[in-house]
């Protein structure tokens, strides 16, 4: 019988080795130790008393994580589960259940409302694209549908709020579409340019982010920019009306960016999927290897990215709980 005891640093060795042995099987990146300390441990939300691990006699066959903060978006209701993992030959949905009882009670200690499997959690936990595990990506959203611990909280009465496909595109051959640039050039007679941001010819970039009202872009972008990162831009006239970008190439070949957005006024115009695309062919003329990115199942732009050539590699789901 799995006995159930909060995790020490003595146990670190093990617990990766678990993790390397199961999560693995379900494309999670395998860790080495400093690793492991820095994704579930150095971090501001830590928290000694939402880590446990499962052991049969002297050996681990479970682990398990979660982590809250008020300042976390959804932070002063939620409590964010990060993990369950069990060994393969110990696993029973009593041991899973188990490890989420005890994650949810200290949520519950701490004053909130939901337990939360969701994007905003802090701890990142990065996955192999599986047609071709020399890529990865930087964080999961959610949990893998495959993975055993999603039909444990279905089965403790967790909703399954929505899907999140994980996108990937290897770079290399890719062009721009023929009916894209037609739609380009139509823009182009309606007073509309894509085209590289210049900041010393350009104007309005941080009033058309403030429109967009996403505060996370009206930081970062603007960040971004100013160290000198390229930005693609929509313009009418000198005017910037929509962003992509910015276009970053990360250490592991991977193309990085925050998003994409056109200004309300200057929809209908076409300029979102045309921006979408001649990022994409900026990623690519900056030497970025590939590019994996998230988006709902019910989202129309999941159209365009299988036009772009992008295949559906993972499914993720993210699920709720109210306590």
């Amino acid at each position: 019988m799995m006995q159930i005891r909060p995790y020490s640093i003595e146990d670190r060795s093990a617990v990766v080795e678990l993790w390397n042995r199961e999560a693995t099987k379900y494309d999670y990146k395998p860790f080495l130790e400093q690793e492991f300390h820095d994704t579930f441990i150095d971090h501001p939300y830590y928290d000694a008393h939402c880590m446990w691990v499962g052991c049969n006699g002297k050996e681990i066959v479970g682990f398990a994580a979660g982590c809250s903060g008020d300042e976390l978006p959804l932070g002063d209701v939620a409590g964010y589960i990060t993990c369950v993992i069990v060994d393969a030959d110990a696993a029973t949905p009593k041991h899973y259940d188990a490890f989420l009882s005890l994650i949810e009670e200290r949520f519950r200690q701490l004053g909130k409302k939901q337990a939360e499997v969701l994007f905003f959690n802090p701890v990142k936990l990065k996955w192999r694209i599986p047609s071709s595990p020399q890529h990865e990506h930087n964080n999961a959203p959610g949990i893998s549908k495959d993975l055993p611990l999603y039909e444990a909280l279905i089965a403790r009465g967790y909703e399954d709020r929505s899907t999140q496909c994980g996108m990937y595109l290897k770079l290399g051959s890719f062009a721009v579409p023929e009916d894209i640039i037609r739609k380009e050039a139509k823009a182009s007679t309606e007073g509309y340019t894509v085209t590289s941001y210049i900041p010393e010819l350009h104007t309005g970039l941080e009033a058309t982010l403030a429109a967009l009202k996403n505060p996370q872009w009206e930081k970062d972008v603007v960040a971004y920019v100013k160290d000198g990162a390229p930005l693609v831009a929509a313009v009418h006239g000198s005017e910037v009306v929509g962003f992509a970008g910015p276009i970053i190439l990360e250490p592991t070949g991977r193309a990085f960016f925050c998003g994409i957005g056109v200004h309300p006024q200057h929809e209908g115009h076409g300029l979102g999927s045309i921006l979408f695309f001649r990022m994409v062919e900026a990623f690519q003329d900056a030497g970025c290897q590939y590019i994996s990115l998230f988006t709902g199942s019910n989202n129309p732009a999941l159209r365009i990215y299988q036009k772009a050539g992008f295949t559906i590699e993972k499914q993720f789901s993210i699920l709720r709980r109210e306590l």
